[in-house]
């Protein structure tokens, strides 16, 4: 079989060469289209769903929330695991699916059932799912650099402009903000004075509620005119909140600012992030999407990043806290050297005890077309290039290299023999 096969390449050079320039096209292609990551993406196939329900126990949690969506999203089909957390205020529900099952399908199928299982939990309460994204997926950090401005107006900067900005960037699953102070409206109310106009705290709740909202109105025509009737009711600053009407007393409002006072502050803190124990700062953390390039997000989120610093105000500019492309680009780096090295030891090798040039660039063109080959097969198993798939691809190198000199050394030794032996020579 063997000796029928080079027997076959040596009688057609022309199609051996032409099959070998077309994987090597191949291959090209094949790493321009395989992901690039540094870290290998060895976590399981799973679909995170969130539930918020601030104020509450971790037991409560576990009973009204936890409880009803694990019992409820068991029997998808092709579920490995479920996981759940309870904590105060939050509800975590990892669902762990097989490694085969495409993430995108079993996303549809959570969601299915959460939209049946939303009936069994507290009114108002809705579950959400996690990005779609992985364990390995925080691929940038990011921070500002503000100095002058408090935490808050850099928390409200970050969620209102960076955050829609960068989360365009194709490949981006979400930009989780962290740090400062989410800014919100408070009212503390003054007990004795709510005792005194008969309200509870559920009245004044309703009240406020309603009082931030729009409305809409018939047409209304006049003069060959249509006009829309509009109520515009949305809060927009402190006073807003204070006039708002809870009830009456003989026909006189009775307003926010009649039974406590309006003020500006943070939601509750879990944590604080401190950077370099230079202080507290203020950033997000781009989370890739499944599958995704790592290299390519990154430097599409940085060009991103550069029309979004426009925007910002004077003063604040966008500081780097981690960078994994540093990482992958250090390794491709490393590919390449040692590619560089082994070609040039190879021709050094192969010229120097071999004396002959077309056996050595016989033993380099292998080098190129199998590396080629290695891409095809990566990209045909679903595996990106990473630390440990490029380290094999470099191992593998040498013995790439190995065999062709021992088989060059072989046939030029064969050859040899053949020429020098008295019965081969022509009388």
């Amino acid at each position: 079989m063997v000796d029928k096969l080079i027997e076959f390449s040596l009688r057609n050079r022309f199609i051996v060469l032409l099959m070998a320039a077309g994987l090597l096209v191949w291959g090209i292609f094949s790493i321009n289209k395989n992901p690039i990551d540094a870290i290998p993406d060895l976590s399981e196939n799973q679909v995170i769903v969130f539930t918020e329900w601030m104020g509450r126990s971790p037991q409560v949690i576990e009973d009204q929330v936890t409880y009803p969506l694990v019992s409820n999203i068991q029997g998808i089909a092709k579920v490995k695991n479920i996981r759940g957390t309870s904590m105060f205020g939050m509800s975590f529900v990892y669902i762990i699916f097989e490694d085969d099952v495409d993430v995108y399908w079993a996303r549809t199928r959570v969601l299915e059932r959460l939209n049946y299982a939303q009936r069994l939990l507290p009114e108002g309460i809705t579950p959400t799912l996690g990005p779609d994204g992985t364990g390995v997926g925080h691929v940038f950090w990011y921070t500002l650099d503000a100095k002058g401005m408090d935490l808050g107006e850099q928390r409200a900067l970050q969620d209102w402009y960076i955050k829609f900005g960068l989360q365009t960037v194709a490949g981006v699953a979400e930009v989780a903000s962290f740090g400062g102070f989410e800014k919100q409206y408070q009212i503390v109310i003054d007990p004795i004075k709510l005792q005194f106009y008969n309200l509870s705290m559920m009245d004044v709740m309703k009240q406020v509620k309603a009082g931030n909202n729009d409305v809409g109105g018939r047409k209304f025509e006049m003069s060959n005119m249509a006009y829309i009737i509009r109520g515009l009711g949305y809060i927009k600053n402190r006073e807003d909140v204070e006039n708002i009407s809870v009830s009456n007393n003989n026909g006189i409002p009775i307003r926010i600012k009649d039974i406590g006072n309006v003020q500006m502050g943070s939601d509750l803190r879990l944590g604080i992030f401190d950077e370099n124990g230079e202080g507290e700062a203020v950033g997000g953390i781009v989370v890739m999407r499944y599958g995704e390039n790592a290299d390519k997000v990154i430097k599409a989120v940085k060009e991103k990043m550069k029309e979004v610093e426009k925007g910002l105000p004077a003063g604040v500019t966008f500081k780097i806290a981690y960078d994994r492309s540093t990482l992958i680009e250090a390794a491709i780096e490393t590919i390449k050297e040692k590619l560089i090295e082994e070609i040039i030891i190879v021709s050094l090798i192969v010229m120097l005890f071999l004396l002959h040039w077309r056996s050595a660039l016989s033993i380099i063109i292998q080098i190129p077309i199998t590396i080629a080959v290695s891409f095809i097969l990566l990209n045909a198993f679903g595996i990106s290039s990473n630390i440990m798939s490029l380290t094999g691809i470099a191992l593998a190198i040498g013995v790439i290299v190995d065999n062709g000199i021992i088989m060059s050394e072989n046939a030029y030794r064969g050859l040899s023999e053949w020429q020098n032996n008295p019965a081969n020579k022509k009388v």
